[in-house]
């Protein structure tokens, strides 16, 4: 079978994507991305009518840096002409390297308002969503898209040949229903059957926590690329190490705990340069703080911690003072000669 071709390029043939996440996809974690091994990365989801609107709120996180590139601007929303419209500007005034539509969040507000997954109701809506917007921008038109809304209703592979068909690019499949949100198990089957069944690029989604979850999603279906999710929260370099799976290249260590608290405060300094209000970015990135810390011994102390911290200047000391900790218990444990210390510097996020 011949290589399907991305149309933008990407650095390599199976390009690793990050997922558009509401509140995560933010530019400071795409560039963080990117730094570790990402292929391309897609904005948060952004409301049609925000950017139509040009509410504030919603163009400032259109913005991106020329690191970023390749991106992908994903937009939601439930007419097709408002979509058309916000694709339209998007292109003019920011020119990312293709527009995405959200045919999967499983949220309630956006559902509500037959966005998201609730397009999936209407093959027709979603059909002419993406003609739509096909028409109103010179960019490639990807889309991600879920299994179906129920299980009555699940058909990845009608849904997906749809898409094609109304001009989709790149297509991109969570295999779970909306219905399922992130219950029970992504149907890596369903990816494997989209993947043979299109003429597009495919990438799967769902269930990736570990660069070895990337390897076998992407043995066992075949697909094009690979969109990692949450697997990324707290662990930026799985996207490194899932490289190295891919192509058969040296494996890069876990970081230790050391290298991970530089990797949270390199993070944390490119939030603070990001956004304007020190206060709202500390308490915004209390999360990311929490999803660094996972694993670590006493992590639930450390994460109470963290999750107080009002100011970026309190982390680097809270970092520090752990680490004294932390060496002084694995001392304790060397002398012990306790056969389970290698655990401690293990960083991967389960």
């Amino acid at each position: 079978m011949a290589r399907k071709v991305f149309p933008f390029p990407t650095p390599h043939g199976t390009p690793v994507y990050l997922a558009p996440m509401a509140g995560v996809s933010e530019s400071p974690f795409r560039r963080l991305c990117h730094q570790h091994g990402a292929d391309v990365v897609v904005t948060e989801f952004l409301s049609a009518e925000g950017i139509r609107r040009e509410n504030p709120a919603t163009v400032s996180k259109l913005r991106f840096t020329e690191s970023e590139r390749p991106i992908g601007v994903q937009i939601f929303g439930g007419e097709a002409a408002a979509m058309a419209e916000a694709a339209a500007l998007v292109t003019d005034l920011f020119e990312p390297d293709f527009v995405d539509i959200n045919f999967g969040c499983p949220v309630k507000k956006v559902v509500r308002r037959n966005g998201g997954s609730g397009c999936l109701r209407d093959l027709d809506l979603v059909q002419s969503i993406i003609r739509a917007v096909s028409k109103a921008t010179h960019l490639p038109v990807t889309c991600k898209i879920r299994s179906g809304w129920n299980e009555e209703m699940r058909d990845p592979v009608g849904i997906a040949l749809r898409c094609q068909d109304a001009g989709a690019r790149v297509l991109a499949l969570h295999a779970r229903t909306r219905t399922q949100m992130y219950t029970g198990s992504a149907n890596w089957d369903e990816i494997a059957k989209v993947a043979a069944a299109l003429d597009i690029p495919v990438l799967g989604n769902g269930d990736i926590k570990t660069a070895e979850d990337a390897r076998r999603m992407h043995e066992q279906t075949q697909c094009d690329g690979i969109m990692i999710g949450r697997g990324s929260f707290g662990q930026p370099w799985i996207f490194r190490q899932t490289r190295a799976l891919l192509d058969g290249t040296p494996y890069p260590e876990t970081p230790g705990v050391q290298e991970r608290f530089a990797v949270a405060l390199a993070h944390a300094r490119m939030v603070q340069e990001y956004l304007l209000d020190p206060l709202g970015a500390a308490l915004e990135f209390r999360k990311h703080l929490g999803w660094y810390v996972k694993g670590l011994p006493n992590s639930a102390e450390l994460r109470k911690v963290l999750h107080q911290v009002r100011d970026f200047s309190e982390v680097e000391g809270i970092f520090s003072r752990y680490l004294d900790d932390y060496e002084s218990f694995r001392a304790q444990q060397i002398a012990a000669d306790d056969p389970d210390i290698s655990d401690l510097t293990c960083g991967t996020v389960e």
